[in-house]
This record gives structure tokens, sequence and C-alpha cells, in this order.
């Protein structure tokens, strides 16, 4: 099975091709610090061939919801650099993905109390979590100005150095599902008249430059980045992804990034149309969107040699020896999702192992992915 094979690429030497992809679970302390509960959790799942963490914002600007952890402070640093000596430890490999949120947010939500600021006014329609309990309906963000995406892009850095710091092996940028630099691309989130907005030229040059001072702050050998085109969550619309993203990967291809992580769309077969031009190490992920995905799946993903490795998502949080699992075609535990995005252990780190008391049932029996 290729899925269980070893990977050496340019920049990444993994174990296996079975990817820990970024989900968002909530779990800190009110300053933005992860809680100890999130290196027991990391670590349990340090079989997988890399973990790419949860989205961790860059700066409190950039906060999507309360209890998202950050990575600004030294206090921060402190605490994940807890969280990556227990993946190393216990024989791991970990990126930090940098996920600012940009027009997501609620200032009842973020720790500094600030009002959301995407490309554009143009509002997000999740409702968001706030740092007092419950949800709130979204409220119309602000237009970053120049000099605020000057400073995003000096934050991104800033984190960016703060990862090594605390221990990661790399960055991920999260350029996809809606999120800031996502927003700079799409069709509709994105209707400035500046040198930000119009032309694809234009819309790519907030990720490129995000990337190239992310790369300077810590070598593109540790810089890698998330996309996803054509993906209509959040309501983002990409009337014809193609065009753009073929632009944006042949431009990234250039910079010699550890991986470049992308999932595919069934309007847009994005794999297959960009694949050609990406030379370096490449993630896929298929089942954002569709029906969660199997072992046998992403074995044929990578039999089509469209991607190096497949990211699993979903199947992580109730298996943490997932790999285990798919070597010895074991039966997966059943996810709880009434805790997904709860305060402490249950569901999340208090999951067994294959080699310990399971329940499952034949309906959670597939490999699944986010």
């Amino acid at each position: 099975m290729m899925l269980l094979t070893d990977y050496r690429g340019p920049h990444l030497t993994l174990p296996n091709r079975v990817i820990m992809s970024p989900m968002t679970r909530l779990r800190s302390h009110p300053d933005g610090s992860p809680t100890a509960d999130v290196a027991d959790y990391y670590a349990q799942r340090a079989t997988a061939g890399l973990i790419v963490s949860e989205g961790i914002w860059p700066h409190s600007s950039g906060q999507s919801e309360a209890w998202v952890p950050g990575l600004q402070t030294v206090d921060h640093v402190r605490a994940w650099r807890a969280v990556t000596e227990a993946v190393h430890t216990a024989g791991g490999r970990i990126f930090a993905q940098l996920m600012h949120g940009g027009r997501k947010g609620h200032p009842l939500a973020r720790i500094d109390g600030s009002v959301p600021a995407g490309a554009s006014a143009v509002v997000d329609p999740e409702r968001v979590h706030l740092i007092a309990g419950g949800k709130a309906d979204p409220i119309v963000p602000e237009a970053l100005t120049t000099a605020e995406i000057d400073a995003t892009v000096t934050y991104f850095a800033d984190a960016a150095r703060n990862a090594i710091a605390a221990g990661f092996d790399g960055v991920e940028l999260h350029g996809a599902n809606s999120y800031l630099l996502h927003q700079f691309l799409a069709d509709n989130t994105n209707l400035r008249t500046d040198e930000y907005g119009g032309s694809i030229e234009n819309r790519v040059r907030l990720p490129l430059r995000v990337v190239d001072a992310v790369t300077a702050a810590i070598g593109a050998h540790r810089t890698a980045i998330r996309l996803s085109p054509g993906n209509p969550q959040f309501d983002m619309i990409e009337r014809d992804p193609g065009p753009l993203y073929r632009n944006l990967v042949a431009q990234l291809d250039t910079r010699g990034l550890a991986y470049l992580h992308l999932t595919d769309a069934d309007d847009y077969a994005a794999l297959a149309d960009l694949r050609g031009l990406w030379r370096g190490t490449l993630i896929a992920n298929v089942g954002e969107n569709r029906t969660p995905t199997t072992a046998a799946d992403a074995e044929r993903v990578l039999e089509s040699r469209v991607a190096d490795a497949v990211s699993f998502g979903r199947a992580f949080i109730p298996n943490p020896d997932l790999v285990h699992r798919i070597a010895h075609e074991l039966p997966l535990a059943a996810l709880r999702d009434e805790f997904l995005y709860g305060r402490d252990a249950r569901g999340y780190s208090d999951y067994p192992r294959a080699s310990e008391r399971l329940v499952s049932s034949p309906a959670n029996s597939r490999v699944q992915s986010n």
C-alpha cells in the first residue's frame, strides 16, 4: 500500500503518507495559549507522516472566534513548545498552520475586541463562538487598508518566527476555506479596486507577499501553503478558478516551498489541473465537501500520481492510531461530535487505541477525511 510507504521529498522525509489535516478544536486558555490537553492530543497522533496543527492566529486582529489559539506572544511560544516537544518525543513531525480570519470573527469573540477586517466589507455567513459562551450572528467586517495589509504581512512573518522558536518543524499558511488569503483570491469577497483587487495578478498579490515574508523569516524549506480552489464553503464564489490558481501555483512553484496542500472540488479538478505546475511535494485533501475519504480512495490518489501524500481530518479525532488501523484494516471508532468544540479532554484526547477497549460500528468503519 503506497499510503504506508515512506516519502522523501526535496524538504520533507516522512515515514508514511498519511497526513493529519488541520482541524479547529477550540482548546486554549483565555490568552490564546493552548491547554495541556493539546499536547496530549497531538502526541497521541504522532504516527501520522506529518501533523498539521489546528489553525493558529498570527495576531489577535485575525482571531476568527473565541478559544482559537495564537502564536503572537512569549506565553504562546512557551505553551506551544510543550506541544511540539510532546510530538517529537513520540517520534512525530508537526507544522503550525497560521490562520488569519480576515472578515471572520466578532469583537466579543476576540481577546482584543477588534472588529474583523478582510479584503472587502463582505459579511461571512457563519455564526461565531463567543468568549462568554454561545454564538453570535456575523457582523459587517471592515476592508483592510493598504497600511493594515502591510502590517498583516509582518504579523505572518513574526508568527512564523514564533512557530520555529516554539519547536514546530515548519508552518503551513492557510490560503483556503474562506480565511483571509482566500478572501483576496475569491470573486465575491474581493471587491477592491486598488492593487489588491480586480485582475488575477492583483488578487494573488497578498498570498505571494505573505509567502515571501515568511520564507524570508524562516526559510522556504519550512514554509508551506494550503489552497482550496473553487471551495464554496461560507458562500465563497470563484466562478472560474482555473486561470487564477494556475497563475498562483506557477508563481509559488518558483519559491521552493516545503509542500503545497491542495483540496479538490467537484466543479474544478484542482489536483489534475495543477499537479503539472507544481514540482515539489503535494499533499492532497479529497474529502472537503464530499463523502468522507477511505483508505482506498487515498490509495487511488497516490497511484494516479497527482499527489505525494493524502491528508485525513475527521478520522484522526476518534482514532489517534489511524495509521495502525489502516495498516491492519481495523474498524474505526465513532466520532462523538457533541464534544468537537468543547473545552476539555472529552471527545478530544480520551479516545482509546485499537489495542485498548474499542466500540465501533460498521457505519464508522471507513477512513474519513475532511
